[in-house]
């Protein structure tokens, strides 16, 4: 007669499974709630916006969380021609045009030679740039005023495209640094073999390398310097035909709280939306490839 001898079951084998998947199902539909609420949070305000840009003043007053009886498309004609949102939006894309190019140019140089090469103070330079971000704008806006009307740049286009990449730089820099750091040597040393020059290596090679992290850094900087008033209000406040989105939504705002014509407000909030949700859906994917590759590499 033989008996078989029984034992208990180590841990992590199949007999904890059930254990498992009941605490897994757990996280789950708690990660999925909270997801959902958070879905909410973000995207309700952004609908209610875009619903309420179609309706009337009248409507929006006596029942400003209704849905539109008809969609008032009149409110975006009045938004862009008489309320002249057309001609912020355009100063914008003028402005933002010359900031973001200056900003990803000269934080990405700045970040190649910080991260690839070897000179006295590196550490310095790159702690300069790091302590730049916290060094909040609003100190800075006294000088700033300063500088800018002894040089001859208050009121005019270039210098608040300087004013933006000196705000952006050193995030940016900062950014990319990281980044340039994860890309491989090998690439770089071949080619400087192969007799090229330092700055064929970084535009031809290393910064298209780079494009993943250029990509992610540079969604941010084009949120942060669209959504910019402080700095346009400050450097920009002379002529109301220069004046970039925010400032002519600000001045919607107040204008269109005396005319009582709200449709037009919604519609022109809704306009400055616009760029950035399409900026986003359209790079979705490699600002999470940015994101994410210095941590794969």
């Amino acid at each position: 007669m033989t008996t078989t001898a029984t034992t208990a079951p180590r841990p992590g084998t199949t007999a904890d499974v059930p254990r498992k998947k009941g605490s897994g199902t757990t996280l789950n539909v708690f990660s999925h709630a909270f997801l959902v609420l958070w879905v909410v949070l973000a995207a309700g305000p952004l609908i209610w916006v875009a619903l309420t840009a179609f309706r009337p003043s009248a409507e929006i007053l006596s029942d400003p969380m209704g849905w539109p009886a008809a969609f008032h498309w009149e409110n975006f004609t009045n938004a862009w021609n008489k309320a002249n949102i057309g001609q912020y939006t355009v100063n914008s894309l003028i402005i933002l045009a010359g900031s973001l190019t200056g900003t990803m140019l000269l934080g990405s140089m700045a970040a190649y030679v910080i991260a690839r090469f070897t000179f006295p103070g590196n550490r310095l330079v790159f702690m300069l740039f790091a302590g730049g971000m916290m060094f909040p704008v609003i100190l800075a806006l006294v000088p700033l005023f300063a500088v800018m009307e002894n040089f001859g740049l208050l009121d005019t286009r270039p210098g608040l495209m300087i004013a933006y990449i000196a705000y952006s730089l050193p995030f940016t820099t900062f950014f990319l640094t990281s980044f340039f750091r994860t890309l491989p040597t090998g690439v770089q040393e071949a080619a400087m073999v192969d007799g090229a020059s330092h700055t064929r290596t970084f535009f031809q090679i290393m910064l298209p390398m780079a494009k993943p992290g250029l990509v992610s850094i540079g969604i941010f900087n084009f949120l942060g310097q669209w959504n910019q008033y402080l700095l346009p209000l400050l450097l920009n406040n002379e002529d109301e035909k220069s004046y970039v989105l925010p400032q002519g939504l600000a001045s919607l705002a107040v204008s269109q709280g005396y005319r009582g014509d709200w449709g037009a407000l919604f519609a022109g909030l809704t306009i400055a939306m616009l760029p950035v949700l399409v900026v986003y859906a359209v790079f979705q994917r490699q600002v999470q490839a940015g994101l994410t590759a210095g941590a794969l590499k």
